[in-house]
């Protein structure tokens, strides 16, 4: 008697951005037969990064990478020919690090891996807390700093910060809406 086909796999993942307060997180569902550098473009919309950085996955022993940087470690592995699913293996949190300047690392918690039995062709938020820090604000301690001059209308760098992020910035804004929007734009 033949063996039933595996069902595909969905993967719930809790993400949460180290280091800074107020703390920044996302719980998505995520097909697991997704290549690596599709999951990459999935983080950057949930967080609302904007991806102008190199980024890496960190699983297990191994580094998974764009393959973009000639620096690039020599043991780094290609994302764009490896699933989400087989790179995990048994494995159930990797990091995924992103802006190696500013040196933003998120820790990726699966928190259930769920049979799929209908097609789930994007990633979907289910809640989340926080904003995702401005690119190049310079990591947790930067993002820290930032936050201080934006709130303090006599701080020395509360006018430049204004204008650098081109008005106010809200720490604790999250719109389950809008990122679920930016999701289903990932291909």
């Amino acid at each position: 008697m033949p063996q039933p086909t595996p069902s595909p796999t969905v993967l719930r993942l809790h993400i949460e951005l180290n280091g800074v307060q107020p703390t920044v997180w996302r719980r998505l569902l995520v097909p697991g037969g997704v290549k690596l550098a599709t999951l990459h473009h999935m983080l950057q919309a949930a967080l609302g990064w904007g991806d102008a950085h190199l980024h890496a996955f960190q699983i297990g022993e191994r580094t998974y990478g764009s393959q973009e940087d000639e620096d690039e470690p020599d043991d780094e592995l290609d994302e764009e020919w490896i699933t989400v699913l087989h790179a995990l293996g048994d494995h159930e949190e990797f990091v995924y690090e992103y802006d190696f300047g500013d040196g933003w690392a998120h820790r990726v918690v699966v928190e259930e891996r769920l049979p799929q039995h209908a097609a789930l062709k994007f990633a979907v938020c289910l809640a989340g807390a926080n904003a995702c820090p401005p690119d190049d604000v310079g990591g947790p301690s930067g993002y820290a700093f930032f936050l201080g001059a934006m709130a303090d209308p006599g701080h020395e760098r509360h006018d430049y910060s204004v204008e650098w992020i081109g008005g106010t910035f809200d720490p604790t804004e999250f719109d389950l809406g809008a990122t679920n929007i930016a999701l289903q734009k990932v291909r």
